[in-house]
């Protein structure tokens, strides 16, 4: 049941963390340029992105376990330090946070700069498409990764669908990035989650019997938050101190 929870929270969360970051993309075009090719876009690479969690989901669970959960762990622990690693930085001083009023004026200025062409507005489809299934290829990752190696892969792909109606629910009602939202905690909360899933898995496929079974996943995490906390302090710059 607690791995259960876990998988639907960890997977509800970094769906989230991404999704802003695409929708930020979408809502600057569709603000600026008109959001019939955006929606098109974004539409389109949902599709592509259907096709890639239905095919590899089967194909991950023909796997050997253990070789399943060494190589999944291995990747979901990598992947997490990265983003602890940032969110480290940041919370620290030691390098700029994320801002989506930022990052929504300069897609704001670049759409107005591109060119548009009689017809069909080529450029907000390609830009809408690629952000969207950029972002969305991490999401579908950490669906797959979480769902077929926790073996709930319906728990996750709920969790990612949650995030999705709430995201886009609140975008569309208020047509504004969502610069609200806690991303930089998002991305630490994220990352200590994918780091603990990527060690308990990865010391699963090597032989490791961890005590209480899916309950030492809290262990873990209440271990990972307390490291990484620790190298916040560690490294903290004084206030007004920032490095890009």
């Amino acid at each position: 049941m607690t791995g259960n929870l876990l998988v639907f929270l960890g997977a509800a969360l970094a769906s989230a963390v991404e999704m802003v970051e695409a929708l930020t993309i979408v809502l600057a075009l569709g603000v600026t340029r008109g959001w019939r090719a955006p929606l098109q876009g974004a539409g389109a690479a949902l599709v592509v992105l259907a096709v890639i969690v239905a095919a590899l989901g089967p194909a991950l669970q023909a796997v050997p376990i253990d070789l399943l959960r060494v190589v999944v762990g291995s990747l979901l622990l990598v992947f997490g330090l990265q983003w602890l690693r940032k969110a480290i930085l940041r919370a620290s001083g030691l390098k700029a946070r994320h801002d989506e009023d930022e990052a929504f004026a300069d897609e704001v200025a670049a759409a107005r700069a591109a060119g548009r062409s009689p017809g069909r507005d080529g450029y907000a489809f390609v830009i809408s498409f690629k952000s969207t299934l950029l972002e969305g290829l991490e999401v579908a990752f950490i669906v797959i990764t979480l769902g077929v190696n926790q073996g709930a892969t319906a728990i996750a792909a709920a969790g990612a669908a949650v995030a999705l109606v709430v995201v886009v629910t609140v975008g569309a009602l208020v047509r504004h990035p969502l610069s609200r939202v806690p991303e930089n905690t998002l991305k630490f909360v994220v990352g200590v989650m994918l780091t603990s899933f990527g060690t308990f898995w990865a010391g699963e496929g090597v032989g490791i019997d961890w005590p209480g079974a899916d309950a030492s996943l809290a262990g873990l995490i209440l271990l990972t938050v307390a490291w990484s906390l620790a190298f916040t302090r560690l490294l903290a710059r004084p206030p007004g101190v920032v490095t890009a």
